[in-house]
C-alpha cells in the first residue's frame, strides 16, 4: 500500500513541479484569495499542447489542491519536500528502474514513519473482558429530578434577563452590494 502511494507522490512531483511560482496571492477580499496562472505554468513547462495535463489543472480536484496548499505558511510534509528538493533526483531515476525502485521504498518507509511514529505503541493489545462482565450493571440510574427546583432556576434567569441590557447585534460579514453600473 505504501510503495503505490509512493508511487503516486512521485508522480505528482513530476506533474505538479514549480506550481508554487504560478501562485499569486490576491488580498482585495476580506480573506485572501490564492489564485493559480495556468498558462503560465504550462508555458514555463513546455506543455501548453499537453491535454492530460491541461486537464488535469481545470479540474476540481487541482483547485482543491491549490486551495489547500497554495497558503505561503503552513505545515510542510514529504509532498513539499519532493517538489521542492527532489525534483533532479527523480529525473535522474528515470533511466534507473534500480534506483527508482530504492527511492520508491525509502518513500514508503517515510510514509509509514509518518503514520506510525511509534511503531511499538501501534500494536496494543485489548485485554479481553472477565468471565461474566456481561452479566454485571454498569450504569448508574438517573437520578431524579427536582421540579420545584427547576421552576426556580428557570424564575431566576427570567429575572435576570428582563433586568440585562437589550443585546448587541454583532458585526457579520456580508457581501458589499456592487451598486448600480457605470453609465
Amino acid at each position: 500500500d505504501k510503495e503505490v502511494r509512493a508511487i503516486f507522490l512521485r508522480l505528482f512531483a513530476q506533474l505538479f513541479q514549480g506550481y508554487r511560482s504560478c501562485l499569486q496571492l490576491i488580498r482585495i477580499h476580506a480573506e485572501p484569495v490564492i489564485h493559480f496562472h495556468k498558462a503560465a505554468f504550462l508555458g514555463q513547462r513546455g506543455l501548453i499542447e499537453n491535454d492530460f495535463l491541461t486537464k488535469v489543472l481545470n479540474g476540481m480536484a487541482f483547485a482543491g489542491f491549490v486551495s489547500e496548499r497554495g497558503p505561503p505558511f503552513r505545515t510542510c510534509d514529504l509532498f513539499d519536500e519532493l517538489v521542492a528538493f527532489e525534483v533532479e533526483r527523480i529525473k535522474a531515476e528515470e533511466g534507473n528502474p534500480p534506483k527508482m525502485i530504492k527511492h520508491v521504498r525509502e518513500l514508503a518507509e517515510q510514509l509509514f514513519k509518518n503514520e506510525n511514529p511509534n511503531p511499538h505503541m501501534a500494536f496494543q493489545k485489548v485485554p479481553r473482558p472477565t468471565e461474566g462482565s456481561h452479566l454485571r450493571v454498569h450504569i448508574l440510574p438517573f437520578p431524579r429530578i427536582n421540579e420545584g427546583r427547576v421552576q426556580e432556576l428557570l424564575q431566576e434567569g427570567l429575572a435576570r434577563s428582563q433586568g440585562a441590557p437589550p443585546a448587541t447585534r454583532g458585526d457579520k460579514k456580508c457581501v458589499v452590494p456592487a451598486g448600480p453600473p457605470v453609465g
